[in-house]
């Protein structure tokens, strides 16, 4: 099972999420992947609408952290603390949304940050494209990263 597939009972669980119909479709090389159909996401024009494609770009990186620390044996709480993003081109298809650490970013040094300190910090960068490939949408986004503390300390 692709380790993505843990994310959609948490996107489910979010009702904003869940009216979007976000789910993960892979995590593979370091890229997570995130589909929302059009037909619940399009705006007055028919094309994608703004809030959703920043919201499926912000889930993917929520989510590609979700995973690395719950991988890295660090369940996390990951907050979005702040992002900007760029709306490029209209969007007449489903959004699909990927994201992946930004290039000088060192996963290994923020999990080893996580663990010893409980917090951390990372930066993604998401992109939402059409299927011939053109980049409709950016996004990079600062998140924080708390660790979960078990019942045993």
């Amino acid at each position: 099972m692709n380790p993505a597939a843990t994310l959609d009972p948490l996107l489910a669980g979010m009702p904003p999420v869940a009216a979007m119909q976000v789910h993960a479709l892979d995590l593979s090389e370091g890229v997570l992947r995130l589909r929302a159909p059009l037909a619940a996401n399009v705006n007055d024009k028919g094309c994608a609408f703004g809030g959703s494609l920043s919201g499926v770009m912000t889930l993917a990186g929520w989510g590609w952290l979700m995973l690395a620390a719950q991988q890295a044996g660090l369940p996390s709480e990951v907050y979005v603390a702040d992002s900007q993003v760029r709306y490029l081109a209209p969007l007449y298809e489903d959004l699909v949304a990927e994201a992946r650490l930004r290039g000088d970013q060192d996963w290994p040094a923020i999990a080893r940050t996580l663990a010893e300190r409980r917090r951390a910090s990372a930066t993604l960068q998401c992109a939402v494209r059409a299927a011939d490939g053109v980049v409709v949408a950016t996004l990079e986004a600062r998140f924080a990263l708390k660790r979960i503390e078990s019942a045993t300390g």
